[in-house]
């Protein structure tokens, strides 16, 4: 199976930690968008969407992190922990994985990534929205070690790979005493965390450049 993906992206991260989850050997081929190699047309012949991650199983291509990890889950995985085949039980994990690409990742793209265009972070109203985020998620894990319940899933591979983002980003995590909790437990457990972490750390490499040449 072909990946294309870039490590900075945590959507990438969240299909490479799920891959490693399932012992599933990836064949990855680094598309770097910040140089535009997505718009080649070579790549937009396999995904004209051209957006990353990208997954070719056999000839069968697919994007978007959240429908690449869930397939990767429903046709490889010797059980189905990560996805439960409970409608109920999948429906939460599905209201989780739009959260994340809903409410989390838009809200670190418009205040930590506005760095890309103008140099610097976002408005206050746009931290506000980070704020929000943090505030519904550690909401979600009152009272229960999981993000969509009492079992580890898809959707907190997912959530990890957003959150560590903002970690490696610093933001405040303290403030938010379930999410710190259940942050500190699923670096412990997800595999492939450190692939992640790295990754995670490369954003933050980025955006420091970015912002010091804006200085």
């Amino acid at each position: 199976m072909d990946l294309y993906y870039l490590p900075l992206v945590s959507a990438c991260r969240s299909v490479l930690m799920v891959a490693k989850a399932l012992n599933l050997d990836l064949n990855k081929k680094l598309l770097n968008t910040l140089n535009k190699e997505q718009l080649n047309p070579d790549f937009i012949k396999i995904n004209p969407q051209h957006t990353i991650p990208t997954l070719v199983d056999n000839g069968f291509v697919i994007w978007e992190s959240r429908a690449v990890a869930v397939y990767l889950i429903e046709q490889y995985a010797k059980d189905d922990s990560l996805y439960p085949k409970d409608p109920r039980k999948q429906a939460v994990i599905n209201q989780r994985l739009y959260f994340d690409m809903g409410s989390m990742y838009p809200s670190l793209a418009n205040y930590y990534y506005k760095v890309f265009i103008t140099g610097q972070y976002g408005r206050e109203e746009e931290f506000r929205k980070v704020q929000e985020a943090f505030d519904f998620l550690n909401t979600f894990l009152e009272g229960q070690e999981f993000v969509a319940g009492d079992q580890y899933t898809v959707a907190d591979i997912a959530i990890l790979a957003s959150v560590s983002t903002f970690d490696a980003l610093e933001f405040d995590l303290s403030k938010y005493p379930n999410v710190a909790r259940w942050y500190a437990n699923a670096k412990k457990i997800t595999p492939g965390w450190e692939e992640n972490w790295a990754g995670a750390q490369d954003v933050k490499k980025v955006v420091d450049e970015k912002r010091n040449a804006a200085n």
